[in-house]
């Protein structure tokens, strides 16, 4: 099993940060200094992304769920609640799916049930060759503009820039074929855990069809929808969306 970096701050329950295409675990900073306080953060850094930017990256998410799994395990990591933003939310889809009984609560944030659906700001196949015509960094910069409601004046826009300029075009490309490959629809039922749907309704990502196709399919389900936020609702509205996280898993 190759190793990928895993952040470990905090004590208590262990909360799993998983962040999306592009991303790396510098992008949850705001939320590890919050919910640090409340739980051991768990932020791993996917496999071809951030400070995992020399592992192994892979062209389906099913691999990718597996090798999470198994990094949890052999941190002895046995119960935790876990959160996906993105390609991240495709990802504990499958976690859930694979291994329910290990998931506490299950959050799948600014995310959909399968990669190609309608309403994305480019179909993955243009986002492949846009990654092939123009590079990494503008690529990135493109992506990254359609994260914020404010674009390229967003607080946060600068650092999601240097994440996704951290991983290699292979592995880009690679994570766009696994998007491409990966649909869970039929599958959903099979989800049981106590899950929270949190969505933006500005995401040019994922579309309001896709946010309702989750929470209609997942039986114990609730959605939470955060008006003038795209899709980087973590990094928008900063405090509402940790409070809301925190109060799902609280129970409140």
């Amino acid at each position: 099993m190759q190793d990928i970096y895993i952040g470990d701050e905090g004590k208590g329950i262990p909360l799993v940060l998983l962040h999306g295409f592009l991303g790396s675990s510098k992008m949850w900073d705001p939320q590890i200094d919050f919910f640090k306080n409340h739980f051991r953060v768990i932020t791993p850094d996917l496999p071809g992304f951030g400070k995992s930017n020399k592992a192994k990256s892979y062209k389906d998410i099913q691999s990718i769920a597996n090798l999470l799994l198994n990094c949890l395990e052999k941190k002895k990591i046995k119960k935790f609640h876990l959160l996906g933003h993105s390609m991240g939310g495709m990802i504990v889809q499958e976690m859930a799916k694979k291994n329910r009984d290990k998931i506490l609560k299950l959050i799948c944030y600014s995310t959909g049930p399968a990669g190609e659906m309608p309403g994305r700001f480019e179909t993955v196949d243009e986002s492949r060759e846009n990654l092939k015509k123009n590079g990494l960094k503008t690529t990135a910069r493109n992506i990254a503009k359609t994260w914020f409601v404010k674009g390229e004046d967003a607080k946060y826009f600068d650092a999601c820039i240097e994440a996704g300029t951290q991983t290699s075009i292979e592995a880009a490309d690679n994570s766009l074929i696994a998007f491409k490959n990966w649909n869970g629809v039929d599958t959903l039922k099979n989800i049981k855990n106590e899950t929270l749907i949190i969505w933006g309704d500005k995401d040019k990502s994922y579309n309001y069809a896709q946010a309702k196709t989750l929470e209609k399919n997942i039986s114990n389900s609730s959605l939470v929808i955060f008006d003038g936020c795209a899709h980087n609702v973590h990094l928008e509205k900063i405090e509402e969306f940790n409070r809301t996280v925190l109060n799902f898993i609280n129970n409140e």
